[in-house]
């Protein structure tokens, strides 16, 4: 009989970029101390899920964050581990590496709204924010919401499709916090825009028969359990 396949999506450790209020995307830059330590904790917290096989996307900080995860974990060795570029972060063009402050400042303009907080409250979709990054990437290397829907959708739902039909069981994940949040979107359109995805929290999905049903978002209680276990 098979098991429930459930999937336990990771947002990645915090980064010297994370840190210093930089808009990654594309770009990336390790982890920090303090954010290995709480992905240390996390891993402590997951040791002992029985995870059938192990995925992150191809940025330097989510394989970071896996391997770290991994080396925590009691039977880590033994879990297959692979990387997806399909679920990595968004991409913001000439944006990336830049403030958050010149993101979050143009944006909003752009959709005519006086600020980022004026944005959030009406609830832009991601399609208006995708467009909107588009209109201010000056390099053109932005992508479109069909191409970032096409394969955010694609990278997790065919991990999800294969591990099914594979008798199911436990996935680990990690992926990034705009891409996380986007995701939960194209499963549940009435959910907001989470783009305050914590370092190191756990989404978990459970997958049948084609359909995700969102179990958790944004669980940290993982983390709490491994600095327990730790002191």
């Amino acid at each position: 009989m098979n098991k429930p396949t459930v999937l336990y999506i990771i947002r990645h450790g915090k980064t010297m970029f994370n840190t210093i209020g930089r808009t990654q995307g594309w770009s990336d830059t390790p982890l920090t101390k303090e954010g290995e330590q709480v992905i240390q904790y996390l891993g402590q917290g997951l040791k002992t899920i029985d995870f059938k096989e192990a995925y992150s996307s191809d940025s330097g900080r989510a394989m970071q964050t896996a391997r770290i995860i991994l080396q925590q974990h009691e039977h880590g060795s033994e879990i297959p581990y692979a990387t997806d570029s399909r679920i990595r972060e968004w991409c913001f063009g000439s944006l990336d590496g830049g403030y958050d402050g010149e993101l979050w400042g143009v944006v909003p303009r752009i959709l005519a709204f006086k600020n980022y907080e004026d944005m959030m409250t009406n609830r832009i979709s991601y399609k208006d924010l995708a467009d909107a990054i588009i209109a201010a990437d000056t390099a053109d290397w932005a992508e479109p919401y069909e191409k970032i829907r096409e394969r955010v959708w694609n990278g997790f739902e065919d991990i999800a499709h294969r591990t099914e039909k594979n008798g199911g069981g436990n996935v680990m994940i990690v992926s990034h916090g705009l891409t996380i949040s986007f995701l939960l979107s194209l499963i549940d359109n009435t959910l907001p825009m989470q783009i305050g995805l914590e370092n190191g929290s756990v989404t978990k999905l459970i997958y049948e028969n084609g359909t995700f049903t969102i179990d958790t978002v944004n669980d940290t209680h993982y983390i709490e359990e491994g600095k327990k276990q730790a002191s």
